[in-house]
């Protein structure tokens, strides 16, 4: 099943309106809230597809407030509505203005979702200036399996505020992601799952002389299909580096990865 976790805002294929009409543009799709970009779109059972944009010509008050709506429609590869959300009614105030709004929407792939090729469309609505733009993002629901998914940088442990993958000097990332697909000890009913955690400069050289290890082999309630997983990251030097995160399930014998780009910026 797929569902909405919430909207902000929007579709690789937007109309060109005239002139100073609502745009919507630069559109991606990100590893997380807040990117970076994501490098495919193909996706398990469970992950999420994140999208961003930028909404241009929406009109604004002289105080920065704005009004405008967002509606979502899913189809599959033979055009049937599998999922609606219809316009929903957002405000937002923009004190910096500059006639440029960054939104973003995603959509969470259910654990059911049938393998297959897909699109999303994104609608949004200026009522003051009675202007409507739209674009749709395809995406591809993968047969499930065992995976790191649901990526997404946040400041805080409990995963409830969203970041960029980046930061300064000083400030701690928490990089959350989603267990799935994995397989269960016939004893204990537990997963078993071996986690490595590597950190890489900007020239691709490791910043451990050895990686972290973790196993996760207790904890986990026996009906949940799925579970989370953080790795803290302490920035405490500028630079630019690569997280790379291994997990071995030794259950089933199969391995999964994925490497975030992080950007550390000395403070100001």
């Amino acid at each position: 099943m797929l569902s909405t976790l919430a909207l902000a805002a929007a579709t690789l294929a937007p109309a060109q309106p005239p002139a100073g009409a609502l745009q919507l543009n630069n559109v991606r799709l990100t590893v997380g809230e807040l990117g970076p970009a994501r490098k495919d779109s193909k996706l398990l059972p469970g992950d999420v597809l994140f999208i961003a944009f930028d909404i241009d010509g929406l009109s604004m008050e002289a105080d920065g407030k704005t009004l405008y709506t967002v509606g979502m429609e899913v189809t599959d590869a033979a055009n049937k509505l599998l999922f609606k959300q219809d316009p929903r009614e957002l405000r937002d105030t923009v004190p910096l203005r500059g006639g440029k709004m960054p939104a973003r929407a995603y959509v969470t792939i259910g654990l059911d979702q049938p393998a297959g090729a897909y699109t999303c469309k994104l609608t949004v609505t200026d009522p003051k200036a009675k202007a409507t733009n739209s674009f749709s993002v395809k995406f591809e629901v993968l047969k499930g399996d065992f995976g790191l998914v649901a990526i997404n940088p946040t400041r805080d442990v409990r995963g409830s505020i969203v970041a960029p993958a980046s930061g300064v000097v000083g400030e701690t990332l928490w990089v959350q992601y989603t267990v799935v697909g994995f397989g269960r000890d016939t004893k204990t009913k537990q997963p078993n799952i071996d986690f490595t955690l590597e950190f890489f400069d900007d020239k691709s050289q490791p910043t451990l002389a050895q990686p972290i290890r973790d196993n996760l082999s207790a904890g986990i309630d026996e009906k949940d299909a799925v579970f989370g997983h953080q790795v803290p990251l302490f920035m405490n030097r500028p630079g630019r580096f690569t997280l790379r995160v291994t997990a071995v399930d030794k259950v089933t014998n199969k391995r999964a990865t994925f490497d975030l780009p992080i950007r550390v910026d000395p403070p100001q």
